[in-house]
């Protein structure tokens, strides 16, 4: 089966999934920010342990070649901020507000509409930025097992249950 079908098999079932577990509604959105309503946070967690799993079973099968991008603290600090205002401003993230789209809810189309500007405007911005804001605190290709030594499957396995922690924890309050 072709690479991109598989994506596109995939993006559905994850936007599908995003939809029941109602973290496209704008309520679960606002409770998120006020730090009242866990609801994405869990849906997050969840589809991190999958993807972390996930990911590094295809890459010990030979499937895919992982290709670490370098972190830096400026490029995140600077992301981080935009992406933060801008869930604020609208209600959404990216892939909260193509699935609202998707479902219907034709608000989320001007947030899609500024972040395709933000992507065109940061893509003429990209020479200026790449020896500046995106080189500060560059760390390099690093992954938290390369740092600690150890195997990535350990790693996994101690994230998997903290997160899996988190969600009890979570859920017990009712969050």
């Amino acid at each position: 089966m072709n690479i991109l079908l598989y994506g596109l098999v995939t993006g559905i079932l994850f936007g599908f999934l995003m939809q029941k577990a109602h973290v496209i509604r704008y309520d679960k959105q606002l409770g998120a920010l006020m730090l009242k309503d866990f609801t994405i946070v869990k849906f997050m967690i969840s589809s991190v342990i999958v993807s972390m799993i996930g990911i590094y079973l295809l890459s010990d099968l030979g499937y895919i070649k992982l290709d670490i991008k370098s972190a830096s603290l400026g490029a995140n600090l600077i992301g981080g901020l935009i992406f933060g205002v801008g869930w604020g401003f609208v209600g959404y993230c990216p892939a909260t507000a193509v699935a609202a789209v998707g479902e219907g809810r034709w608000d989320a189309t001007f947030g899609l509409a500024g972040m395709l500007v933000g992507a065109a405007v940061y893509a003429e911005a990209f020479p200026l930025l790449k020896e500046s804001v995106l080189a500060w605190g560059n760390m390099g290709k690093i992954t938290l097992h390369g740092i600690l030594g150890i195997n990535h499957w350990i790693v996994i396995a101690v994230l998997t249950a903290l997160f899996t922690g988190m969600f009890a924890w979570f859920e017990k309050r009712n969050l």
